[in-house]
């Protein structure tokens, strides 16, 4: 095997991973990146609502995808369940309609759509953002993190988390995981619909994060991690703001700190700007401006949950453990 590629169709997004895999000695191998890609194609858009996929979302979807399909054969990838895995996320387990987009996609990526449960997409999550962290503790480095890890993925329609590593033999040890249906697209189309939102809206979408959260403690205990792994793209963008990136720099942002100072402030700001107020932010990608908001609540309630003082940003989420699914 020389390459693989791994697609991640979440709520908001959908996103390209095409890898190369290099052996080193007899039982090592690395994945080294060819080509990363992300497109905000809102796939989820109204399914809270309506429990079914728009026709306007799967066009868009199935166009990006047309277009995966293409650079992953430039690639000399030929669509196979060994080369190639695609993974569908909260909007699809939501979606009445999603065996159009099943069929859709078989059609034109060559493969068929993995429609994951909310575990089984904490897990992968959890891989991708510490696969790193192992590696480097092999090689006796130090990633500056201290385990056990609380991987957080905030995605469109829902949000993972995974407790693992530092708790046993295994170093990348799922210790507990839940996956809730809170998410920053969710959030928005439920409670958030001014521009900017009300007091009363910005309320209501608290309360319904702190409930799900009241649920994640009694599962995954929260408060136990040594370091908090925020991945996806509502971190890295909050990262990218703490920052003051002029533009996005997945380099800069990668394993970046953000305290909790920071991500108060820039949550309070994002709440109480307009959407084309965000817009002019430098890091703002265009999909997320009117999201971006529920997604920095979704993060600083879910961080003032944890006790911990920040949280560290990490560029490498579920399509990197996607990625690494097919090579071990």
């Amino acid at each position: 095997m020389s390459g693989v590629a791994a697609i991640d169709c979440g709520t908001n997004s959908i996103r390209l991973l095409i890898a190369d895999v290099v052996h080193v000695g007899d039982d090592e191998v690395q994945v080294v990146d060819l080509d990363r890609r992300m497109e905000v194609v809102r796939l989820g858009e109204g399914v809270d609502e309506t429990g079914s996929f728009a026709p306007q979302a799967l066009e868009r979807t199935f166009e990006a995808l047309r277009d995966y399909a293409e650079e992953i054969r430039a690639h000399g990838i030929e669509p196979g369940p060994d080369t190639v895995r695609m993974v569908a996320t909260s909007a699809t387990r939501d979606a009445a309609n999603r065996q159009i987009f099943i069929d859709g996609v078989r059609e034109i990526v060559g493969v068929e759509p993995e429609v994951v449960t909310g575990l089984d997409e904490a897990e992968l999550s959890f891989v991708g953002a510490t696969a790193e962290f192992a590696a480097e503790a092999e090689e006796g480095g130090d990633s500056g993190l201290t385990p056990p890890f609380l991987v957080v993925d905030i995605g469109g329609g829902s949000t993972e988390f995974v407790l693992g590593g530092g708790s046993g033999e295994d170093d990348e040890l799922v210790r507990a995981s839940l996956s809730v249906d809170v998410g920053c697209v969710r959030m928005t189309e439920r409670h958030l619909r001014d521009d900017p939102p009300t007091a009363e809206q910005i309320a209501a979408a608290t309360a319904d994060i702190d409930a799900a959260l009241d649920e994640v403690e009694k599962v995954v205990p929260l408060r136990e991690a040594g370091s908090v792994v925020c991945v996806a793209g509502t971190a890295t963008t909050v990262a990218g703001i703490a920052l003051g990136l002029p533009a996005y720099d997945p380099e800069r942002i990668h394993h970046s700190e953000v305290g909790v100072g920071d991500l108060t402030r820039i949550t309070e700001e994002l709440l109480k700007s307009t959407s084309a107020e965000r817009a002019e932010i430098g890091v703002m990608h265009p999909g997320r401006v009117d999201v971006i908001a529920a997604g920095a609540l979704v993060l600083s309630r879910v961080l003032a949950r944890t006790g911990a003082d920040r949280f560290t940003a990490s560029e490498h989420d579920i399509l990197d453990g996607v990625a690494w699914s097919l090579i071990v």
